[in-house]
Formats: structure tokens, C-alpha cells, sequence
């Protein structure tokens, strides 16, 4: 097919007629050849070719400019107003996306690290090599270090929990990890009597830098024996230091702190928060990212009112202040991040600006984290500041049932955590 084309003027262009036949378009245009070939010249050579102007290969192209129309009621041959040269747009580049990582994946790239980083380090537990771990956790681990670095142990955890405490009396870095933490209470002793008291039996002489790792506290309709948060009970024993993340970055940073520190440390992760994506930052994603262990985060600044939380309800406090917002109401969430050593002074000087106190947590409500924050704050002198009593959210005080309804009654939720703002506010 072909296009035959007519200029009438030069801002206007006419689409004359499409001619379909190949041979009637062949024959036209020898026709038009031979009327317009010069006296003397061959009527079937081409034409010149039409001088087209260069554009410039760097940079951007030069854009096409039209000529301007002249102005209404301007004389015949005048020429159009020139205007002014427009500046050339640059290139913007926009801020990359954010990474997002799961907790699984924080927790998996931290032990990756610092099995890389220090010979010493080496995990072992159940089913954490040839299966990849209950919950993925060393995916991939075990074939990339071996068996002397990710060891398989026994169903026994005060066998292995004894061997690792073992080997960090003798200069190694042990991770333990306990399939969750229900299942430490089979080697409490080794974690308190063994691990916690050492140091301090021996004078300082004996360093016993160990992690007890796993998931802690509720999962999803495993029962009263499988749903115990630990954080009261390993938080109330001196020599012990106890770590509680929410986030992938608390993940990341809490686990590598952990392992580096001389001290035995607990770290309390939660299995229902494993497969949950966060943004990850790009300070977090370097290998020697670590969080201090002992400093609370405040993930959202608020005036009213103050939430302390630790691990997965730390997400409920933020997704309740969003629904307090809408009211009026301003909560600053703050994530522990450590049960202990505690950052009280975070919470004091919150609690100074907002004057009003509610704390969530999973566990029991009976000497609970919450409780204990309630004290600190009252014999400190953030108690001054405040306008109305604290108020404690925590899980119902009873074993877990095994019911789905009942279960979801039984662990603090968001409209819990609104009802008692409304109630420490008095709205």
C-alpha cells in the first residue's frame, strides 16, 4: 500500500488517497519519473536524497520546533514574534524504593553475617541444619558453613542447652535455639543456674557469651502449653540480658548486638511477626549494623498519650493511635526493644511531655513488663507529671484456650488499646 501525500500550504497537510494495488503504483511512479527527469537524463534513476539535519548524539535531542503562526491582523510577510528559548528540562532522579524485608529474612541475614564475620560463632537446635530450621530461620546456613557451624541436635534441650553453655564457657559464641520458648522451660536451669550466674560466681573470670534464641509468647491456636510469653520470667533474673524485637531492623540489629555481647542474652522473637514484611533501611542493610541492646525506639511521636509496648503489639499500638488520630487524640508508641536492662528513661521522659500511660503486652497481667513499668515510673520522677493513673493492657489471665474466638479474646487488641487511651484520658 502507499500514501499519497499533498501539500497546499505550509502549515497544512491533505492525506490525498491510499492506493492499494502494488503494479498501478509501480507505473505511477515511473510516470512521474519520467516527467520530471531533466533533458538528457535516465528516467529511471533515483533522486538525491534530501539533505535531513544531524541531530546531536549527546545529550538531549534538540525538540522539534514548528513554525509560528503570525499574529491576527499582522501585515502579509511579517515575520511572528520570536520567543524565548525555553530551558531544557534536566534529569530528575527519584529516591529508590524502599527494601522490604521479612523478619525471617532479617533474622536469617544477621546469623549469615556474623557466622561469616567470627569463626567462634555456631548455631545448633533442633531440626536448624539439613531441614533448614522449624521455621526457615537458617535456610541455607547449614550448606554454606557445614556441620561443625550449624549442628542438628536432638529432641533434649537441656542436653543441647548444656552443650552450649558449655562451649561459651570456653571461649566459643554459641546461638541456641529453642523450636519456641515453651519448650526452654525443659532447660530452664541451664539458662538461670548455668548461663545467667556465672559471671558473677566466678568473679568476672568466667564469660558465658551465649544466645538463646526462638518464638515467644502467642502463635496461632497451639493452646495454653504452647503460648506462654516469657519475657516477666527470664526479665526478672539478673544476669541475663532479654531482647524483644518487632521490626526487621530490630531484628537484624538486636540478634548481631546479641551475639556479640560477653553476657548471656535472651532474645524473644515472635512467630506470628516471621513472615511479615518491614522497610528496611539502607544503614540496616550493612554489615555491621547492630542496635544497641538497652535503648527503647519511639516509632511514633505523640502529645496526649504514651504506649509502651514490646514485639508484636507494638504493631497494635500503632494501629491504634491511627485510629485515635482521626479523634483528636496523639499517642506517642513507644518500642522497647529491651526488657532488660530496661530504657526507662525513654518512657520517663514521654510520660513528662504527655502525662498520661498505658502499657500493652501479650503476657500475663501479674508481675508482668507492664507492671514493672507502672512501678519504675511511679517511683521515679516522671510520677509527678502525670494527670491520671497508668493504665496496664495485657493478655487475659488465664491459660491460653484453644479456641479461635477465645484466643482472640484472650490477647490484647486494638479496640482494647482504645478503650483504655479513652479511659486513661477520660474521654
Amino acid at each position: 500500500m502507499s500514501i499519497s501525500v499533498n501539500l497546499t500550504s505550509e502549515y497544512e497537510v491533505i492525506l490525498v488517497s491510499i492506493t492499494v494495488p502494488r503494479i498501478t503504483v509501480i507505473q505511477q511512479r515511473r510516470r512521474e519519473l519520467a516527467r520530471s527527469a531533466p533533458p538528457g537524463g535516465d528516467p529511471g534513476a533515483r533522486p538525491e536524497p534530501r539533505q535531513v539535519p544531524a541531530v546531536p548524539l549527546s545529550g538531549e535531542a534538540e525538540p522539534l520546533r514548528l513554525p509560528a503562526a503570525p499574529c491576527p491582523g499582522s501585515p502579509p510577510g511579517t515575520a511572528p514574534p520570536q520567543q524565548p528559548p525555553q530551558p531544557r528540562r534536566g534529569l530528575r532522579l527519584s529516591a529508590p524504593a524502599a527494601i522490604q524485608v521479612t523478619v525471617r529474612d532479617a533474622l536469617n541475614q544477621a546469623l549469615d553475617e556474623e557466622l561469616e564475620r567470627d569463626e567462634r560463632v555456631f548455631l545448633l537446635g533442633e531440626e536448624v541444619a539439613q531441614y533448614d530450621g522449624a521455621y526457615k530461620i537458617s535456610r541455607g546456613l547449614w550448606k554454606k558453613y557445614g556441620d561443625k557451624r550449624v549442628i542438628d541436635t536432638p529432641i533434649s534441650e537441656m542436653g543441647f542447652a548444656g552443650i552450649a553453655v558449655g562451649a561459651a564457657m570456653a571461649g566459643l559464641r554459641p546461638v541456641c535455639e529453642f523450636m519456641t520458648f515453651n519448650f526452654s522451660m525443659q532447660a530452664i536451669d541451664q539458662v538461670i543456674n548455668s548461663a545467667a550466674k556465672t559471671c558473677y560466681m566466678s568473679a568476672g573470670s568466667i564469660a558465658v557469651p551465649i544466645v538463646f534464641r526462638g518464638p515467644n509468647g502467642a502463635a496461632a491456636g497451639v493452646a495454653a502449653q504452647h503460648s506462654q510469653c516469657f519475657a516477666a520470667w527470664y526479665g526478672h533474673c539478673p544476669g541475663l540480658k532479654v531482647v524483644s524485637p518487632w521490626s526487621s531492623e530490630d531484628a537484624k540489629g538486636l540478634l548481631k548486638a546479641s551475639i556479640r555481647d560477653d553476657n548471656p542474652v535472651v532474645m524473644l522473637e515472635s512467630e506470628l511477626l516471621y513472615s511479615v514484611p518491614f522497610e528496611m533501611s539502607e544503614q540496616a542493610q550493612s554489615k555491621e549494623f547492630v542496635i544497641p541492646i538497652g535503648k527503647a525506639k519511639i516509632e511514633k511521636p505523640g502529645t496526649h498519650v504514651t504506649l509502651v509496648a514490646h514485639s508484636r503489639p507494638v504493631g497494635h499500638c500503632l494501629e491504634a493511635a491511627a485510629v485515635l488520630s482521626k479523634e483528636g487524640v496523639e499517642c506517642e508508641v513507644i518500642n522497647l526493644r529491651t526488657i532488660r536492662p530496661m530504657d526507662i528513661e525513654t518512657v520517663e521522659a514521654s510520660v513528662v511531655k504527655t502525662n498520661h500511660l498505658v502499657t500493652v503486652e501479650g503476657g500475663w497481667p501479674q508481675f508482668g513488663v507492664g507492671a514493672e513499668i507502672c512501678a519504675r515510673i511511679m517511683e521515679g520522677p516522671a510520677f509527678n507529671y502525670l494527670d491520671a493513673p497508668a493504665v496496664r493492657v495485657t493478655g487475659a489471665d488465664v491459660p491460653m484456650p484453644y479456641a479461635k474466638i477465645l484466643e482472640d479474646n484472650s490477647l490484647p487488641q486494638v479496640k482494647d488499646i482504645v478503650f483504655a487511651v479513652k479511659k486513661a484520658l477520660n474521654i
